[in-house]
C-alpha cells in the first residue's frame, strides 16, 4: 500500500509484498526441519564449544582430521523429515567455525580434503528433493577459521593475549569478498534454493554511532545490502530470513524468533508478517551427546499447533551425530510427531490463525483453513465430556474428531438446566461440544469444526 507521506512503497511494505509473491508454498506447509551438522558432532558439546572453551585453530583441526560420517544416508535423513510432516529443509552449508559440507572452489575447509572425501551437501539437496521437500541454506556470516575474519567478542581468540596484533594482520574486507563468493557458490550449483538463512548480525558501534568491527559486526562489515542484491538476482523467488541486519531497510522477508514462540502473531509496525519460530528438540542445535533437557513428543506436538494458531512457521532442528545419523532421541521424536500428522495434518497445512470473531476455549488452541471453512480445535488438556465455544451458536454445520472422523454432538447453549441470568445472557452465542469422556489415543485430540 502507498506510504500516506511519500506516496512511495515503505521498505517494511515492499518486504511484505515481496514475500507475499513468494511465500504461498512458506504459509500452507508450516512445518520444516532445521539440520545443523559439521566438524562440532566430534567434540559433541555443542556446537558453539569452539567459542565457549576458546579452541585455537590446531587444536579444532583434530577434528577436521577425523570427520567420517560412514553410515551418513542422506535419502534415509529425506525420509524421516517427510515421514514426519515436514515440507522443507534447511541446512547448515557452513556454520561458525567456517567448515563447508560442499566442495567449495574458495577454501580447502571442506568435508572433500576429510575423510569423508566427498560432497555432504550435493546428495542431500538431490535427497530432499527426491522426497518432494523444499530445499534451503543456513550459512554463517562468521567464520572463526578464516584468516582475514576479524576478531572480535564473539570469536574463540577473543581473549588471546595477542588479539590485536592478530587483527592487524586481518583485512576484514578479503573476508567480505570470500562470503559473497561462497553465497554465490551456494545459489548458482545447486538449482532453485527457496530460503536463505543468514546468521547472524551482532553490530557494535561507538558513541558517535560509527561501527566498531572489532567489538561486532553487521551490514557495513557484511556488506549486507550487496549480498541481498546478489542473493535476489540469482534466486529471485528466494525468502530471505533477517539477520542481515537490515530490519528497517526491508531486508527480509521474514522474521526468525529463536527458541521461543511469540505470545501472538509477529507483526511490524502493526501488521503481520511473516515470521518462522526455530526450535531444538533439545538445548543445542549440533549433536550434544550429553545435554539432557529433550522436549517430550507432547511438547513438540503442542508447540507446532501454537505456532500455527499464531500464523507462523515451526522450523525444527536435528543434529546428526559425527558418524551421519540422527540422535536416537530425534527418531523417536520425529516418529511421533509423524504418526500425529499422518492424521492430522488438515490442521496444519494450509492454516493460520483464527479470526478475531472466533475465541480460543481453555487450554486449546485454533487454526483456521479460510479456503475449506474449517476452524479446528487441538485440545491440550482434555476436559470432562463438554468444551465449550463462546460466539459459536449459529455459525457451524458439522463437527468431528479428526483423528478417526467421529461424529462430535453438539449443543446450542450449554448442558444442564441450571442457569442464572447473567448465565443465561451468556449462553445466548455457546456451542458446546460434547466430547468422549476419555482422551482419544493421540497426542493433540484436535477437533475438526465445519463453518457454515
Amino acid at each position: 500500500m502507498p506510504s500516506e507521506v511519500t506516496g512511495s512503497l515503505s521498505p517494511l511494505e515492499e518486504s511484505m509484498g515481496r514475500a507475499a509473491a513468494s511465500a504461498d508454498w512458506f504459509v500452507h506447509d508450516r512445518f520444516g526441519m532445521f539440520i545443523h551438522w559439521g566438524l562440532y558432532a566430534l567434540p559433541a558439546r555443542h556446537e558453539w564449544m569452539r567459542y565457549f572453551e576458546e579452541t585455537p585453530d590446531d587444536v579444532y583441526h583434530r577434528y577436521f582430521q577425523h570427520f567420517d560420517p560412514d553410515l551418513y544416508d542422506p535419502e534415509h535423513w529425506a525420509a524421516m523429515a517427510a515421514d514426519a510432516g515436514m515440507k522443507y529443509v534447511v541446512i547448515t552449508s557452513k556454520h561458525h567455525d567456517g567448515f563447508c559440507l560442499w566442495d567449495s572452489k574458495l577454501t580447502d575447509y571442506k568435508a572433500t580434503n576429510t575423510p569423508a572425501g566427498r560432497d555432504l551437501l550435493k546428495p542431500l539437496v538431490e535427497a530432499f528433493r527426491a522426497r518432494g521437500l523444499r530445499v534451503g541454506f543456513y550459512h554463517s556470516l562468521l567464520d572463526w577459521h578464516h584468516p582475514h575474519f576479524l576478531i572480535d567478542e564473539n570469536h574463540p581468540l577473543r581473549n588471546h593475549p595477542d588479539r590485536d596484533k592478530l587483527n592487524k594482520a586481518r583485512d576484514q574486507k578479503q573476508y567480505t569478498e570470500y562470503l559473497h563468493g561462497q553465497a554465490r557458490e551456494l545459489l548458482t550449483d545447486f538449482g532453485r534454493i527457496d530460503i536463505m538463512f543468514y546468521d547472524f548480525s551482532y553490530p557494535r558501534r561507538d558513541e558517535q554511532g560509527r561501527p566498531q568491527p572489532w567489538l561486532g559486526k553487521g551490514r557495513e562489515e557484511w556488506e549486507s545490502e550487496k549480498l541481498l542484491q546478489m542473493t535476489r538476482e540469482l534466486q529471485p523467488h528466494i525468502l530471505v530470513n533477517d539477520r542481515l541486519d537490515l530490519i528497517e531497510q526491508g531486508g527480509w522477508d521474514y522474521r526468525t524468533p529463536e527458541q521461543y514462540v511469540p505470545r501472538e502473531g509477529v507483526t511490524m509496525d502493526g501488521k503481520p508478517v511473516l515470521w518462522e519460530a526455530c526450535h531444538t528438540f533439545s538445548g543445542s542445535w549440533g549433536y550434544h551427546r550429553d545435554e539432557t533437557t529433550w522436549k517430550s513428543a507432547d511438547q513438540l506436538v503442542q508447540l507446532l499447533s501454537d505456532t500455527v494458531s499464531k500464523g507462523g512457521n515451526l522450523l525444527l532442528n536435528v543434529g546428526p551425530t559425527a558418524r551421519g545419523e540422527f540422535d536416537h532421541r530425534a527418531v523417536e521424536r520425529l516418529q511421533v510427531m509423524g504418526e500425529w500428522m499422518s492424521r492430522h495434518s488438515r490442521a496444519v497445512y494450509g492454516c493460520t490463525r483464527a479470526p478475531d470473531e472466533f475465541t480460543s476455549p481453555r487450554d486449546c488452541r485454533l487454526t483456521h483453513d479460510p479456503e475449506k471453512r474449517r476452524l479446528y480445535v487441538h485440545v491440550f488438556a482434555w476436559p470432562f465430556k463438554h468444551l465449550h465455544l463462546d460466539g459459536m451458536a449459529g455459525k457451524v454445520k458439522y463437527a468431528q474428531l479428526l483423528h478417526d472422523g467421529s461424529e462430535v454432538k453438539m449443543i446450542e447453549g450449554g448442558p444442564g438446566d441450571v442457569a442464572g441470568p447473567v448465565e443465561q445472557q451468556e449462553r445466548a452465542g455457546l456451542l458446546t461440544l460434547e466430547l468422549p469422556i476419555r482422551k482419544p489415543e493421540v497426542t493433540v485430540p484436535v477437533v475438526e469444526v465445519f463453518l457454515k
